[in-house]
């Protein structure tokens, strides 16, 4: 009876640009009568998912339901951001039927799993679940998911190299820990590319759980709320890279924070980006940008060389400042170079 009195929690975890903010948006539309929180958590410290799903609040998820955490990722932050953040959350004078947790893209799912154990909230909230998104389209083409048997060849070749990259790890830990998987963009990879992003996650999950496409976000909320795992009492059955250490790091990523003037061109911005995806190596750029003449804010977003934009609401009162966050491997990034690519 403790466990049906406490408040559900669904951690969408994913790798960068995978979908996660596109899906809760739609389930803060689709909420079937819940009413939701949500608490957002970017890699830097500038945020824009926040910013995204504030644009969608209703009666059901009022935007001072929606909390951002842009202080680092949530799991290495439990104390001093994470724990605070939930109690805020359960205070609220009307508490929340269901909270969303939108972890950071390089987020370990596990430590955060392993916080729903601290004292102030154990007894109040509960792990509903754990929902993993991944790429459809850049699994099937082998982009976050490693090759095994290359793997194990080249360490035969040379013992004293590791050919696991950050990027596989993080992966690999989120498909891990999933209840479900979604394969998003399904639309892009085709039927060919589900079949081989399929194989590719299975062959990484240490159990077999549900993968389902998506496109767009679009998810019936009823078959991916109330699923009951209670994941943080079934921490065994959901394997980690990092098991056994205290936290992990995030010095193998980095981020770049650049504030442009208001731009004629955004053509010629898209070309900026994905140059900057080919030659700098930058996995996911987002932000808002100011285009002269429009009096509405461009929205900005890209997964490498994939970039999709969008006139998403008027500026208001709001200063019309263009800002982009760029996040790449720590050992890539070249902020100079970044900036010159923008012409800044």
């Amino acid at each position: 009876m403790n466990t049906l009195a406490k408040v559900p929690v669904t951690v969408v975890t994913g790798f960068l640009g995978s979908g996660k903010t596109t899906l809760i948006q739609h389930l803060i539309a689709n909420a079937n009568g819940k009413k939701l929180a949500v608490l957002v958590n970017e890699f830097g410290s500038e945020g824009v998912d926040g910013e995204i799903l504030k644009s969608c609040a209703d009666v059901n998820c009022p935007a001072e339901n929606i909390v951002e955490l842009a202080n680092g990722c949530i799991c290495c932050t439990v104390s001093n951001d994470f724990i605070p953040a939930m109690e805020q959350l359960l205070s609220r004078r009307v508490k929340p039927d269901h909270i969303l947790i939108e972890t950071s893209g390089l987020a370990l799912p596990k430590p955060l799993l392993k916080a729903f154990d601290w004292p102030e909230i154990r007894s109040r909230i509960t792990v509903d679940g754990v929902i993993a998104l991944a790429d459809a389209e850049a699994v099937a083409a082998g982009r976050f998911a490693p090759d095994p048997v290359a793997v194990e060849a080249q360490r035969a070749a040379d013992e004293n190299l590791d050919h696991e990259t950050p990027l596989s790890e993080v992966f690999e830990d989120q498909i891990a820990c999933a209840d479900i998987v979604l394969l998003t963009k399904a639309d892009l990879a085709g039927v060919e590319g589900l079949e081989a992003a399929k194989a590719a996650i299975v062959a990484e999950m240490p159990r077999r759980v549900p993968m389902l496409p998506v496109v767009d976000g679009a998810v019936d909320a009823r078959i991916i709320l109330g699923l009951e795992a209670a994941a943080e009492d079934d921490l065994a059955a959901r394997p980690s890279h990092h098991d056994g250490e205290e936290e992990h790091e995030h010095d193998d990523f980095a981020s770049v924070i650049v504030e442009l003037p208001e731009l004629a061109d955004i053509d010629a911005l898209v070309g900026s980006i994905q140059r900057l995806a080919r030659e700098q190596n930058v996995l996911r750029a987002k932000g808002y940008i100011a285009v002269a003449g429009k009096p509405m804010r461009l929205l900005l977003q890209s997964v490498g060389e994939r970039v999709r934009h969008q006139f998403d609401m008027p500026w208001g009162t709001r200063p019309r400042q263009s800002k982009l966050v760029l996040i790449g491997e720590h050992d890539d990034i070249d902020e100079a170079a970044i900036r010159a690519g923008l012409g800044v």
